[in-house]
């Protein structure tokens, strides 16, 4: 698989219904907040524990933060279905069957300049398994019960990234 410059990735721009509007480079849409399509996954093995990820220390926006299992947008052209498969595989090395939940939008604003402005659709699945993680986007990963990383996040809520703490209190009121 040939691998794309992150400078020359294109998100999907959309309006508050999710309807497609044009596309902007990524770190574009990122320096200059446009709201786009993405994606939170989140995959639970069969005791319920989390699989999340500390986002490795190259990336664009909160690096070494604690994440979800995986994340990401789909690319103009490409079906959300096909995006999440293609983004998990990426950074975690698996596949898995995964269910659309919900879906809402935030902005967040970093530390970097950069921000986050995001109509992101939720997915869930269920996998068993050692990741293969992808060490230029992921630096570990770990299994979390929901009541640790609840906990956690209260503790620590600075190691966490915005839409992880912002989607998870959805996530659990939706489960």
């Amino acid at each position: 698989m040939k691998e794309t410059r992150k400078d020359n990735e294109y998100v999907i721009l959309v309006d508050e219904n999710d309807h497609m509007i044009g596309t902007a480079e990524k770190i574009a849409a990122h320096k200059n907040p446009k709201l786009h399509r993405a994606f939170s996954i989140f995959v639970f093995n069969s005791r319920g524990e989390l699989l999340i990820q500390k986002r490795a220390a190259n990336k664009y926006h909160c690096p070494g933060l604690w994440a979800n299992t995986c994340c990401g947008h789909p690319r103009p052209g490409e079906s959300l279905e096909e995006a999440v498969h293609r983004r998990l595989q990426e950074e975690m090395g698996f596949d898995t069957e995964l269910e659309e939940l919900f879906s809402f939008t935030y902005k967040a604003e970093f530390e970097n300049g950069l921000s986050e402005m995001e109509y992101d659709h939720v997915f869930v699945g269920k996998w068993e398994g050692t990741p293969k993680r992808n060490k230029k986007e992921v630096a570990d990963y770990r299994w979390i019960s929901k009541e640790h990383l609840k906990k956690d996040m209260e503790r620590r809520p600075d190691a966490y990234t915005a839409w992880l703490k912002i989607a998870w209190d959805m996530l659990v009121a939706w489960l």
